[in-house]
């Protein structure tokens, strides 16, 4: 339960700038404190609790950082909480649902909350710490956790590392640890690397790593790890934290927000509803949060009353475990054998021929939010979408339960965004600047509506097998775009093994992808007009150009690839796809089929006005269509 929340300040937000009728909002910034009573079954869940030091009372203890944005007048606002998990750390809600600008972790200004779709809609947004080791710099979201101990003394266990240069982020110079090792002893660990994850691994000579300290390493003077090569460490690590404490700070918050009356003082009025949303490995950690039963507080009221779990895939995190990693995700090329992927994977209640286990994502007893996931193109491929909407071996559709829906944004990247752009970065293929947020903006409104009022959102909108439109990876119809290189493997998911040994998976799920047209584009789920009616092909799928290792799927990438302008282009280039000239006869044609196309997924609650009126707009300025 949450012990208290001190306020640190109050401040006006944006210079006391007005969003529509909610008018102006206000910061507010400070800490929370609460305990858990690791006997209380609400917590026995929680790994390593029962080694956890214990106050007077017999209680576990965390603190957590807390962000609210909150309407100055509440009686202008909706009366409801939107709380976004953050991701390692950062808050990136206006980043992408309010197409704002990215990595702003401390949003002041009027530029830092994009165009304020959130915050002209009324709600209460909260921001909470749940990762121990989340970095805080710039206002990052931390817990503060115990550490576990055996009788007061260290627990210790051999662990694995990988680290990757290159792929998710900057050259890196130095390895850091995601443990304390016991010892800067190099014989007593071990550094390997190889190219691929199925590669046999290649140990390193002592005399070609050292330790920089307890919690880093680094190669020899003068080399650098090769971008894209997989380095894994194997060293003896102690002090793990209580991370589970995440998920229990995450609901006593919300829940104390929720319930209890000394809360208007955060809030400014009372709260009525409570929705969560999360970006990727957010969205895996409110997948988290359902299965493990933290979505009921301690008195056995509902904390959320909606999720909406955006770009998740099937995944969870790696976390409520000893020496967990929650900064880990497996793609096709890099942390294999984390933990990440467990059955069940869909809110529909299955078995699993492969562990013998049947459930559900959702409990069933009375805690369940109502859930809706949106997934991008790259989620069928590197996250294993498709089993969200099949069976286990991906050979029959399943009906999912009332209380949850399933979409693909066809044609999007996995971090698709506005403002992306075609940049290859590490890849083969242009990168896919698609912006899927228009529908995940709608989404978010459905969600809202369903859980104030109980209008329910559109139906559920994939790829299925009964309609042909779910199909292996390698029969999907993707044309012979000149230049172009087409990937036609998906990233396997398997049951959990041994993370610190990993074997190669002896069994896996059967997942599978969206078949295209004769343009490359995706024939099913949510096509936004980008895809619908198309001025190149948009895919999420991309691979890696030298000097990363041939032939890997990029880790989150997708790809655009241009229609030629004309026909006499088309034909010099050898491409397939008619080019734009010849599919829309004039800036009339594409504007009217555009138009077509926004008032049908403004029918089906796919689209708001707002974006409906931004879609046409932008047809009728499109330079790539003859007038």
């Amino acid at each position: 339960m949450l012990l208290s929340l001190d306020i640190e300040r109050i401040e006006a937000l944006a210079d006391g700038a007005s969003f529509g009728e909610v008018g102006t909002y206000e910061r507010v910034i400070g800490r929370a404190k609460g305990e858990v009573d690791p006997l209380d079954p609400a917590n026995k869940g929680i790994a390593l609790i029962d080694k956890a030091p214990r106050n007077a009372r017999g209680k576990v203890e965390y603190a957590t950082d807390i962000f609210i944005l909150r309407p100055k007048d509440f009686t202008r606002g909706n009366r409801r909480i939107l709380y976004e998990v953050n991701n390692r750390g950062r808050k990136m809600l206006f980043g992408n649902i309010a197409d704002g600008p990215q990595g702003v972790n401390d949003p002041r200004t009027i530029a830092d909350v994009g165009n304020g779709f959130p915050l002209r809609r009324g709600y209460t947004i909260v921001w909470s710490g749940w990762d121990p080791d989340a970095p805080r710099a710039n206002m990052g979201l931390g817990l503060s956790a115990p550490l576990a101990t055996d009788n007061g003394q260290p627990i210790v266990k051999t662990v694995r590392d990988e680290f990757c240069s290159s792929t998710r982020g900057g050259a890196l110079e130095v390895f850091k640890l995601s443990y304390e090792a016991t010892t800067l002893e190099q014989p007593r660990a071990q550094l390997t690397v190889r190219e691929r994850a199925d590669d046999e691994p290649r140990e390193l000579p002592l005399n070609q790593w050292s330790f920089v300290d307890a919690r880093s390493i680094k190669l020899r003077e003068g080399t650098r790890p090769k971008p894209g090569y997989l380095y894994e460490f194997h060293y003896e690590a102690r002090n793990p934290k209580v991370l589970g404490l995440g998920f229990a700070a995450t609901r006593d918050v919300i829940s104390w927000l929720r319930y209890d009356p000394a809360a208007t003082a955060a809030t400014g009025g009372k709260i009525s509803h409570a929705l969560a949303i999360g970006f990727s490995q957010a969205g895996r950690y409110l997948r988290n949060h359902i299965s493990e039963g933290f979505n009921r507080d301690e008195a056995g009221r509902k904390v959320f009353d909606g999720i909406h779990s955006h770009i998740a895939g099937v995944g969870r995190i790696f976390f409520n475990t000893p020496f967990g990693q929650p900064a880990r995700t497996g793609t096709q090329h890099e942390d294999h054998g984390f933990p990440e992927n467990e059955f069940p994977f869909s809110t529909a209640t299955l078995a699993d021929p492969l562990t013998g286990k049947k459930g559900a994502l959702l409990r069933g007893d009375g805690s369940d939010p109502k859930l809706i996931e949106t997934n991008t193109s790259t989620e069928y491929w590197q996250k294993g979408a498709s089993l969200l909407h099949t069976n286990p071996l991906g050979k029959e559709d399943v009906t999912l339960p009332e209380n949850s829906r399933v979409y693909m944004i066809a044609g999007t990247q996995h971090g698709g965004r506005a403002g992306a752009t075609t940049d290859p970065g590490p890849n083969i293929n242009p990168r896919n600047p698609h912006n899927p947020m228009p529908a995940v903006r709608a989404l978010l409104v459905a969600l809202d509506e369903w859980v104030v009022s109980g209008k329910e959102p559109p139906a559920s909108r994939v790829p299925t097998l009964a309609a042909g439109t779910l199909v292996e990876p390698d029969k999907t119809g993707f044309p012979a775009v000149p230049g172009a290189v087409v990937v036609k493997v998906t990233n396997q998911v398997a049951p959990p093994g041994d993370w610190v040994h990993p074997k190669p998976a002896g069994k896996a799920y059967r997942t599978l992808v969206c078949k295209v047209d004769a343009d490359g584009n995706e024939t099913a789920g949510v096509r936004l007009p980008d895809i619908a009616v198309p001025l190149a092909t948009y895919s999420g799928w991309n691979e890696y150009k030298p000097p990363y290792p041939a032939g890997e799927l990029a880790d989150r990438d997708g790809s655009c690839l241009p229609f030629a302008i004309d026909k006499a282009t088309r034909a010099a280039a050898g491409d397939p796809r008619p080019s734009i000239a010849e599919r829309y006869k004039s800036g009339a044609d594409y504007v009217a089929k555009v138009q077509a196309v926004v008032s049908a997924l403004q029918k089906d609650r796919l689209l708001l006005a707002e974006d409906a009126k931004n879609y046409i707009e932008r047809a009728h300025r499109e330079p790539r269509v003859a007038p």
